[in-house]
C-alpha cells in the first residue's frame, strides 16, 4: 500500500490537508506526553500528526521542490514514526522526527533528478540583513551551488530556516541550543556571500 494511503487510512485525513490548528485540549501538552498516550491509543496520534505536519511538509517541499514529492514524501515521514513509535526513547521528539525527515528525503532525492533546491529568495529575512545583500548580488543558480557547497549541518539549518521553522525549532531539532544555530546560520550565509562574491568577480 502506498504511504499516502495508508496515512488517511489510518486517521481520516484527506491527501493534501492542511493541519488544523491544536487543539485546547493538547496545544501546550509536552510531546513526550502525547507519545505516551499515542502509544496506548494509536488514534492519538493525530495530535502530533498534526502538530509537525506543517514543518515536516515545508521541510521536504524546501528539499524536493515538488508539491507531489513533498506529500508524499511527508506521509511516508509521518507513516514511519506512527509504525516505528516504540523506538522512540524519551529524547527530543522533534529531534527523532526530524531523523526520520532527513533519510526520507535523501531517500526520495536519489530516486529523482540530484540537486534541486529552494529559490534563492526564500533566504531573505525581512528587514536589513546578510541574506538580503546575497540575495541582491545573486542569481538563483549561484546560490543554490553556494547551499549545496555548504558543510551538513549548516546546510539544513539553511534549509530548515527556509521552510518556515523558528530558531527554536531547528534547535531543538537538531539538539542543539539557540546560540548553537544561530553561529550556524550566520557561517553559512557568510560562506554563501563569499562563494557568490567569488563568483561574481571571475
Amino acid at each position: 500500500m502506498h504511504f499516502s494511503t495508508a496515512l488517511i487510512g489510518l486517521f481520516g485525513l484527506t491527501r493534501r490537508r492542511k493541519a488544523a490548528p491544536s487543539s485546547l485540549e493538547y496545544a501546550q501538552v509536552d510531546d513526550r506526553d502525547l507519545v505516551r498516550a499515542a502509544r496506548s491509543d494509536p488514534a492519538s496520534f493525530t495530535a502530533l500528526y498534526e502538530r509537525y505536519l506543517d514543518r515536516i511538509y515545508s521541510y521536504c517541499y524546501v528539499r524536493l521542490q515538488s508539491q507531489e514529492a513533498a506529500e508524499d514524501a511527508s506521509s511516508e515521514i509521518l507513516l514511519k514514526a506512527f509504525v516505528g513509535l516504540s523506538d522512540y526513547r524519551e529524547g527530543l521528539f522533534a529531534a527523532w522526527l526530524f531523523q526520520i525527515a532527513h533519510n526520507v528525503v535523501l531517500n526520495s532525492q536519489r530516486r529523482r533528478q540530484p540537486g534541486a533546491l529552494f529559490e534563492a529568495e526564500l533566504l531573505a529575512d525581512p528587514g536589513p540583513s546578510l541574506e538580503d545583500v546575497v540575495v541582491a548580488r545573486a542569481d538563483r543558480q549561484s546560490v543554490r551551488a553556494a547551499v549545496a557547497s555548504l558543510p551538513d549541518e549548516q546546510r539544513t539549518v539553511v534549509e530548515l530556516q527556509c521552510a518556515g521553522w523558528s530558531g527554536e525549532q531547528i534547535a531543538v531539532a537538531l539538539g542543539k541550543s539557540g546560540p548553537a544555530v544561530r553561529m550556524l546560520r550566520h557561517r553559512a550565509v557568510e560562506r554563501i556571500r563569499q562563494i557568490v562574491l567569488a563568483g561574481e568577480g571571475k
